[in-house]
């Protein structure tokens, strides 16, 4: 991850490979959004910017000579947007333009970012989305390839509070932040023949030892160990690939935490749909199939590096599923762990099949609130698209998990688990069918599934079908490929909780 470092310095000061400033949409064209550049600089971007193709919108990027009284080699235009009403712009607005400044810039050694940021919500902002936008997936690339890819070594953001103690509070817990979106993101971008289950398993066991005495337990149960334990889903999933499931298990449990919280991860390594095959060419995407298990291994990763006085316990449900000779066919029916019976309609419904084994062992553990998480449902994309995630449950964590997305900036939208769409989960010869006999409303009638394994315990089910997996252009500090997306919430939702 890049290194960061606050300066109070006058930005055209810094001897920077390039330095990044501000531009935003008026009324009457474009504003530049930089108080100690140069003022007759200023007056010539904004006279050109038509010229220039500078709009000053989202995501915009525009590289210029950075001219006399600019000790930087380059400048960097970077699109915020439109003012809020009240002149300022969203802490989301910063973020995002940081981000694609800093992608865009990739291979560059030394970055300065001049934004604003007049408080420490806007600092973290703005460092939020430098340090997500300096990322870069190059493990398969050639040498040449990957130096050229790489994200940004060094990013120096100017703020005129550098020296303060919440300042530097904000930065570290951003570093942390930046740091599991990441882990995630190279979870979901590796490929499926090295990412594989048990490979899963020890890539989070090395990750908990990798972060030393921050009080993580992990457990993992292989496939003899849950088919003993009585977790058919995960068994009936997997069972179609030569690799075995596997359960884990990650509790950090601090002194005096004031809330215990669950968070189960949908984990398929690779999903070709099993006997129910999916089509050839939306197969590849299948590798992300498991965001929500990368997401809820570095969420809690991210709580003990923070200290978060919260109990949190991660499950990662992982399996394979593979139309193997030994593979589940639909018609059959397993048992989920706690002893209730699915009629297996659509071996492509397999999520949830997992799901329920993570979700029953959070029951039986004890929590005061449960969450999952899981790439669950191709009706989350026809729903909202590829960039609003999903969520559902009990009314009040539901909210809950909607204002956490709010303030860590990612899109989410509460949906309904309409009473009527439950009729359809009853099977003829078991306690439940896996999938939905009707057309419409399959992101909700899957919600209504995985309640059935909760009881009565506060729950909500995050669904991040099209958000985890970017197969379009990068855009803010989103990069094409793996996403991170739902640590960011997870985490605000816990730190929501650990204030009580």
């Amino acid at each position: 991850m890049a290194d960061l470092t606050l300066t109070a310095k006058n930005p055209t000061t810094l001897k920077a490979d390039a330095l990044v400033v501000g531009t935003c949409s008026t009324s009457d064209g474009v504003a530049v959004v930089a108080d100690q550049l140069p003022t007759d600089l200023v007056r010539q971007i904004e006279n050109l910017a038509p010229r220039l193709g500078v709009t000053g919108a989202a995501d915009e990027v525009r590289k210029l000579p950075a001219g006399d009284g600019v000790k930087a080699d380059v400048l960097v235009l970077t699109g915020l947007g439109e003012r809020d009403a009240d002149g300022t712009f969203s802490h989301e607005s910063l973020r995002r333009a940081a981000g694609a400044a800093v992608r865009d810039l990739a291979g560059t050694a030394h970055v300065a970012l001049a934004l604003p940021a007049v408080d420490e919500e806007e600092l973290a902002a703005v460092v939020e989305g430098a340090l997500l936008g300096a990322y870069s997936y190059t493990r398969y690339r050639g040498a040449d390839v990957a130096a050229k890819r790489a994200p940004v070594g060094s990013l120096e953001v100017v703020t005129s509070f550098a020296r303060s103690a919440r300042a530097k509070a904000a930065v570290g817990r951003a570093e942390v932040l930046a740091a599991a979106v990441h882990g995630a993101r190279d979870l979901v971008n590796a490929p499926p023949n090295d990412l594989f289950p048990g490979a899963f398993a020890d890539a989070a066991k090395a990750a908990v030892k990798e972060l030393g005495a921050k009080g993580v337990k992990v457990t993992v149960l292989d496939d003899k160990q849950l088919a003993a334990g009585g977790y058919g889903g995960l068994v009936g999933v997997g069972q179609g690939s030569a690799r075995g499931p596997r359960m884990v298990k990650l509790a950090y449990a601090p002194a005096k935490a004031k809330q215990k919280v669950a968070v189960v991860g949908k984990g398929i390594t690779f999903d070709t749909g099993g006997i129910s095959l999916k089509p050839p060419a939306g197969m590849p995407a299948m590798k992300s199939d498991m965001a929500g298990a990368a997401a809820v291994l570095h969420t809690v990763l991210a709580a003990a590096r923070l200290g978060l006085p919260v109990a949190v316990t991660g499950y990662l449900c992982l399996a394979e599923n593979m139309p193997g000779g030994n593979a589940q066919r639909p018609a059959d029916v397993v048992t989920i762990r706690g002893g209730k019976t699915v009629e297996v309609t659509n071996t492509d419904a397999e999520g949830r099949l997992v799901m329920a084994d993570g979700l029953v062992s959070a029951v039986e553990d004890g929590h005061d609130v449960v969450l999952d998480i899981a790439t669950l449902t191709g009706a989350q994309m026809v729903a909202l698209g590829n960039r609003t995630s999903g969520v559902m449950g009990s009314d009040d964590v539901r909210d809950e998990v909607k204002v956490a997305a709010d303030t860590a900036g990612e899109a989410f939208w509460p949906m309904p688990l309409p009473e009527e769409l439950k009729a359809g989960l009853k099977s003829t010869v078991a306690d439940m069918v896996n999938s939905s006999p009707e057309r419409w409303g399959g992101m909700l009638f899957a919600g209504h599934f995985l309640a059935e394994f909760v009881g009565d315990v506060p729950w909500a089910h995050l669904d991040i079908a099209g958000p985890a997996y970017n197969e379009k252009s990068p855009f803010g500090y989103t990069p094409a490929g793996g996403t991170g997306v739902g640590v960011r919430t997870l985490l605000a939702f816990l730190e929501s909780r650990a204030q009580g």
